[in-house]
């Protein structure tokens, strides 16, 4: 699967959507619009001049998805998104990597990496072009399904 550029939280949500139908995975999105809605206000507010009637409003998405693991996707007005897989936290990621972001981990690329010194324990979720986001995990959130992805 290719992904293209996301440009609304809307194509976002979409994208999330195909990508867990594919996974054979439901979800339930709650959507917020409007300024006095969002948690975080966009940096730049387009001018009402040269924007489209779906920019004026900014538009945030909670996805929590079915299955195993637990995931929980988190669409920001301003481009950002963060994931949450079985209680680690996945911030600051790019709107357009969700998708890579969801099939790694469906698809089995996420996994564990331990180190015995200094001690620490990161899962790791290959992106597109060779890239890999990692995220600190304390030894207090390992789940089965993390201690799985052990390598």
């Amino acid at each position: 699967m290719s992904y293209p550029h996301l440009p609304t939280t809307q194509a976002a949500v979409l994208a999330v959507r195909e990508v867990a139908g594919h996974f054979r995975r439901t979800g339930e999105v709650t959507e917020e619009i409007g300024a006095d809605r969002v948690s975080r206000s966009p940096a730049v507010t387009p001018s009402p001049w040269t924007a489209g009637a779906e920019e004026l409003l900014p538009h945030e998405a909670y996805i929590e998805l079915s299955g195993t693991p637990s995931v929980q996707v988190r669409l920001y007005a301003d481009g950002d998104a963060s994931v949450c897989v079985e209680g680690v936290d996945c911030p600051d990621l790019d709107r357009d990597v969700v998708p890579a972001f969801l099939a790694s981990v469906y698809g089995g690329l996420a996994h564990l990496r331990r180190r015995a010194f200094p001690p620490s324990c990161h899962l790791v979720v290959p992106l597109p072009c060779g890239t890999e986001h990692r995220a600190y995990v304390s030894p207090l959130e390992l789940t089965g399904w993390l201690l799985s992805r052990r390598r």
